[in-house]
Order: C-alpha cells, then sequence, then structure tokens
C-alpha cells in the first residue's frame, strides 16, 4: 500500500487541500492519502515540525510525507525530497527539516521536476505531488533531482538552564487546549536527579508533583505531565488550560529544583 501523508496550512474552509488531494489521485489513483493535520498556522515552520516529527514514527517505513508549509515560490528556496529513518519526505528547503529530523538524512536532492507555468503560485499540487507519487511508486530519488549536500538550518528557542532552574517555554497548545513545552523529559530527569520541584507559570501559577495520567487529579484541577511528545506538558483534567490558566505559544515556564 503506497501511503503519502499531507501536512499543510491550507486549513479546511477553500478549495485547496480538495485541490491537492485531487491532483495525488489524478495521477495515481491507488494512493493512500493521511491528513496529518492542515491546520498549521499560516507559515508556522516550527509548529508544523512537531507535528509531524511526533506523528510520521507512527506510520509504516517507506511512507511519504508531503509538507506544504511556506511554499511559494521564491528565488532563494529550493524545492527538494528526502530520505530519512526510512521514511520519505518531500518540501521546500526553508528550515524545517533541520526542525524535523534529528540527524542526517540518508540521501537528499533538489527537486528538478520542470514546473507547469499554471501552476506557478501552487507547486504542491505540481511539483510536490509528481514527487511525493514518484517516490511512492518505489522511484528512486536520483531521478527526480540532483545530489543535495546541505539543508537550510533554523534553530529552535531551547531551555535555559541556570544552576537548579530550568526556563522553558511554550511550543505547542493541541486540541484539548493542553499546553506543551520545550522541556524534554530526558532535560527534566537529568537536571531533576530525583530532586522535588516547583513548576513556576503565569499568574503565580504553581505545580508541584508530576502526574502519569490526565485523570490523576480531580475534575477542573491542574497537573503537569509527559506526554506521548516526551515534552512536559501543562493541564487540566477535563479543561481547557491554555484558557483557563491564560499560557499561551511564546510564554514562559520555570522549573526550580530544591532538596
Amino acid at each position: 500500500m503506497a501511503i503519502i501523508t499531507l501536512t499543510t496550512d491550507l486549513g479546511s474552509k477553500d478549495f485547496y487541500q480538495a485541490a491537492l488531494k485531487g491532483s495525488i489521485l489524478s495521477i495515481f489513483t491507488d494512493a493512500s492519502i493521511v491528513d496529518i493535520t492542515h491546520e498549521v498556522p499560516s507559515f508556522n515552520i516550527s509548529y508544523a515540525a512537531f507535528v509531524l516529527k511526533n506523528a510520521y514514527p507512527y506510520f509504516p517505513k517507506g511512507t511519504v510525507h508531503l509538507i506544504g508549509i511556506d511554499s511559494v515560490f521564491s528565488e532563494s528556496t529550493k524545492y527538494v525530497a528526502m530520505k530519512y529513518n526510512e521514511h520519505y519526505f518531500v518540501g521546500a528547503d526553508n528550515g524545517i527539516f533541520s526542525l524535523l529530523f534529528d540527524g542526517d538524512p540518508e540521501e537528499m536532492v533538489e527537486l528538478n521536476i520542470m514546473q507547469d507555468l499554471k501552476y506557478l503560485h501552487f507547486p504542491l499540487v505540481d511539483v510536490f505531488v509528481k514527487a511525493a507519487v514518484h517516490l511512492s511508486k518505489s522511484g528512486k530519488l536520483k531521478d527526480i533531482g540532483i545530489p543535495l549536500e546541505s539543508i537550510e538550518e533554523r534553530m529552535l528557542l531551547n531551555p535555559v538552564l541556570e544552576q537548579d532552574t530550568i526556563r522553558g517555554s511554550v511550543i505547542y497548545i493541541d486540541t484539548f487546549s493542553n499546553v506543551i513545552t520545550n522541556i524534554t523529559k530526558e532535560l527534566f530527569t537529568r537536571v531533576q536527579r530525583n530532586r522535588d520541584f516547583t513548576l513556576h507559570f503565569k499568574r503565580s501559577e504553581t505545580i508541584t508533583q508530576l502526574s502519569w495520567h490526565y485523570n490523576e487529579v480531580p475534575e477542573g484541577e491542574k497537573l503537569c505531565l509527559f506526554g506521548i511528545s516526551n515534552h512536559l506538558e501543562i493541564a487540566i483534567n477535563k479543561g481547557k488550560a491554555s484558557g483557563l490558566l491564560g499560557l499561551h505559544l511564546g510564554d514562559i515556564v520555570r522549573i526550580e529544583f530544591h532538596q
């Protein structure tokens, strides 16, 4: 089964998403198309990278992931395809791949597929679709592009360590309004060293213990835990943490460790 996933900022209101899927099916009727999300905030590369990075490992090896974020024509931006962790990725070389991967791709090319002028402002339905279909049919990367030595680098805002303190920030808010930070479980464990902690955030709110499940506290109470992404989350049991706690993208959270 040939699987092509879609991660875009096209939304669901307009015809763009349908046009993208129709373009794939027009040249490969047997393709299995899976939406990862089309609700990425416009041009938000780091948001898209977080979603796709946490989703793609659950797909079978050989899956092709088409990324449509900030992909409009630009003389300074290349269209690329690459293989990483036995998956294939197609998108614009705008920095997203440096956020998506933890190591170097196994193979990567700059696409040399000729673009149809009528799709000049919508390369997703032309260049990207042709590349994704080619790869989903077990085609070779070398047949659709020229070897690429490096990709555009983009840096994430990393947590800051200050003696017995981790200062992090909110990087994602999910559908349930759970607040996800850039503090990973690995970093927390390494700095904690089995000590007690206090998590501080807006409105002088604090949390002093980790939970394993969202329902470990009474309904309406706040908690923190490491979710499926292995990033520290702030949540409210059956409540909307982001709105109720006043936490938004980019807001600072602080963890203080003590004996």
